[in-house]
């Protein structure tokens, strides 16, 4: 439990109802702490050598996880008695509905593992490739697509250099730990070897845990330091050192979308993306389509290869939308497709803060976890003292007018055709300026 620093202005003495809600704030905070997805989800790493196996030797089957159904009963039972009780007209109130409703949501899916209801709470968490927003031309599934076709006119697969990925999971560790020491000034931010992790790295509020056999590269350094640590584990250690409100240092699953949206922003926004990561996250996309369309698991991972990722890593990107899930098809996980629409829906948000002239909004992203609306629902407590400013944010955050010009600029070289014209057009378009120039300069 945090600790209410001395001095600091009770906001519950200019508005008495928030006592109450603070009191439900704490056991939503409580109860949600039990409901863990992605640890109930994850496959065991040797069936990832068992499907390989077989696969070279031309007879592959699809994987058996021997993930179950998890009895969320009492936690169901636990936030249906909160529920009706908070006061929906209060944005507090209001947050803390939207939060529980999420636990409850999340403790359906995990109950529900392996059947359609699975896919249902997942979508209702982190969205689905072919949602239209309102007010939008195009879905996640679309803009995905349109990546791919745009990266694929900046790229040619023939000269584009193979990463080394040389640097083994202790070393990395070590330089892991040098980078998060020089920000985490006020916290330990432990780092972790896991034999048994299914992604790469995963992000806490006092551990990152990267997966013991891996090997990494500079370029993952970067791309971890920046979406994993000073966004995860930043925001984490943020919301729990919020002085009122428990449930911003938790996590709910409402603020998936949003977190890695912008953790994935942090990466572009920091240059630490590279545009292989980023076709990365347009498949999985498309690959997830796939998934909800009925392919089954070998489907599924005969595109990512036929896309260019290696039988390892076709294997895994694989494995991530079908945890949880059937293997045969139609029931996926679908938080891979959060990552871009995320990342669309955090561009666009900041965008439209800078331009109504409210960069205040965009260190409320770091207050605690979040969700995109509410730092509109919430940014009124401010003053009250509610919600303290964030402890840590990321250097790219600090200076929201550099953010400004970068997505400014960034449509605008978008709009430079590149199928007109090779490099030597560069040396020839001086030479027919001079020519179309030369009468009037010689006379």
């Amino acid at each position: 439990m945090n600790a209410v620093a001395s001095g600091t202005p009770d906001p519950t003495a200019a508005d008495p109802a928030l006592a109450k809600l603070l009191k439900y704030d704490k056991r939503i905070a409580k109860i949600g702490s039990k409901v863990r997805i992605l640890s109930g989800l994850t496959w065991p790493v040797e069936m990832e050598a068992r499907f390989l196996e077989r696969w070279r030797a031309g007879n592959p089957e699809l994987p058996q996880p021997p993930t179950q159904p998890v009895d969320h009963a009492e936690t169901i039972e636990a936030l249906d008695d909160i529920l009706p009780r908070l006061d929906r007209g209060h944005p507090v109130g209001d947050w803390l509905y939207k939060t529980a409703w999420s636990y409850r949501v999340a403790a359906t899916m995990l109950a529900n593992v392996g059947n359609p209801r699975f896919t249902e709470c997942s979508v209702l968490l982190y969205g689905h490739p072919s949602t239209r927003y309102r007010s939008q031309d195009s879905t996640t599934f679309q803009s995905a697509a349109r990546m791919l076709e745009i990266t694929g006119q900046l790229i040619d697969s023939r000269y584009v250099p193979a990463v080394p990925y040389d640097i083994p999971a202790t070393e990395f560790a070590a330089q892991l730990r040098e980078r998060m020491g020089r920000f985490f000034t006020h916290d330990p931010v432990e780092v972790v070897l896991d034999p048994q992790l299914s992604s790469k790295a995963t992000a806490g509020s006092k551990v990152i845990r990267i997966r013991a056999d891996a090997m990494f590269s500079d370029l993952d350094l970067d791309q971890l330091v920046e979406h994993e640590a000073f966004i995860h584990s930043a925001t984490m250690l943020n919301g729990k050192h919020q002085p009122w409100l428990r449930c911003l240092g938790t996590g709910s699953p409402r603020t998936t979308r949003t977190q890695e949206g912008l953790a994935t922003f942090a990466e572009i926004i920091s240059g630490s993306m590279d545009i292989n990561r980023l076709r990365r996250l347009a498949l999985r996309v498309l690959r997830l389509q796939e998934g909800l369309d009925g392919a089954d698991f070998i489907q599924v991972f005969r595109n990512f290869l036929d896309a260019g990722q290696s039988e390892v890593d076709a294997y895994r990107s694989a494995a991530r939308i079908f945890r949880g899930g059937d293997v045969r098809g139609r029931v996926c996980f679908t938080k891979d497709g959060a990552y871009l629409e995320g990342l669309l829906l955090v561009t666009a948000f900041v965008k439209r803060a800078l331009y109504e002239n409210r960069g205040d909004t965009l260190r409320m992203l770091f207050c605690g976890r979040v969700a995109l609306g509410d730092l509109v629902a919430l940014s009124a407590l401010r003053d009250s003292g509610l919600i303290a400013g964030p402890r840590y944010v990321p250097p790219w955050a600090r200076h929201p007018e550099r953010v400004l010009a970068t997505l400014a600029f960034s449509p605008a070289a978008q709009s430079l055709r590149l199928d007109g014209f090779d490099l030597q057009r560069f040396a020839e378009a001086e030479d027919e300026v001079m020519e179309a120039g030369a009468a009037a300069a010689l006379s």
